[in-house]
């Protein structure tokens, strides 16, 4: 039987999708500090993350279902495989992010100035917008990434701990269904609807550390950054640190995958 079946290749797109957009929503406080207007870009960035959280919901039953396909041989290493693909194409969702990150600092930057004239309404902003004028003007703010972007950014400027953090968290993330439904079948049939449901504590741990720990530092930093209080280098090192830490993250998930399975099947015999 195939690795790569229809289902693959939809949650394949679906992940590559919603992970550019988790990707591109750290422009948003870039933008936010051009146009000076960082409570809008912040509701902007928030809108993106939401809905990037929400896609782990819609995930898990389009997973769950690769193994109902999978054959009775050598299903856990069908599985195993399946997912490694799936991750790694999380890792090309980060990456097209990265490459489409100066395009989207120029969209963010009109849209949060528009959403400010739109009252807030971001259906209303893409509405007025979604049309054949705003098409091309957004083809027309694609930039290429360049070497000048990263002027006055040096170690210094990186936030180190910030960037190990966030390391962790995407590594949890990008693993945290995926190593749930691969653990329901290591255990009995008794404990499998607990490992199921262990991905919502696990991605919900990884969402409390990055309300506490990385989203407070950022918007501040941004604040500071607008006031003139701090050089914009270091709010562009904290955007490097956030999408490169994201990308070594969902490498990191790669061998992280079949130990956090055990770990939620020994987790979900021992509750």
């Amino acid at each position: 039987m195939e690795l790569i079946t229809s289902k693959v290749i939809i949650i394949s797109l679906f992940l590559l999708i919603i992970t550019m957009i988790e990707t591109l929503a750290y422009s948003t406080r870039i933008s936010g500090a051009r146009v000076k207007l960082i409570a809008t870009a912040l509701s902007l960035f928030s809108t993106l993350v939401i809905i990037s959280r929400f896609s782990t919901m819609i995930q898990q039953p389009l997973t769950a279902k690769l193994i109902a396909e999978a054959p009775d041989t050598n299903k856990l290493f069908f599985i195993e495989e399946q997912y490694r693909i799936l991750i790694g194409v999380t890792s090309i969702g980060v990456l097209l992010g990265i490459f489409l990150f100066p395009t989207f600092i120029n969209i963010f930057s009109r849209a949060i100035v528009q959403l400010s004239n739109e009252r807030g309404s971001i259906m209303g902003l893409f509405l007025k917008h979604f049309n054949k004028n705003g098409i091309t003007k957004v083809f027309k703010c694609f930039k290429l990434p360049r070497l000048s972007y990263l002027k006055g950014i040096t170690l210094k400027t990186i936030p180190k701990r910030l960037f190990v953090v966030n390391v962790i968290i995407s590594a949890v993330f990008t693993i945290g269904v995926l190593s749930s439904i691969y653990a329901s079948m290591l255990v009995p049939s008794d404990y499998s609807q607990a490992a199921l449901m262990s991905s919502g504590i696990i991605n919900g741990i990884a969402t409390i550390l990055l309300t506490l720990f990385i989203d407070p530092k950022a918007s501040v930093l941004a604040d500071r950054v607008m006031k003139n209080q701090t050089d914009y280098k270091y709010l562009k090192s904290y955007s490097l640190t956030m999408i490169s830490s994201k990308f070594l993250g969902t490498i990191v998930a790669q061998l992280l995958l079949i130990p956090a399975a055990y770990y939620v099947a020994w987790f979900a015999k021992w509750i």
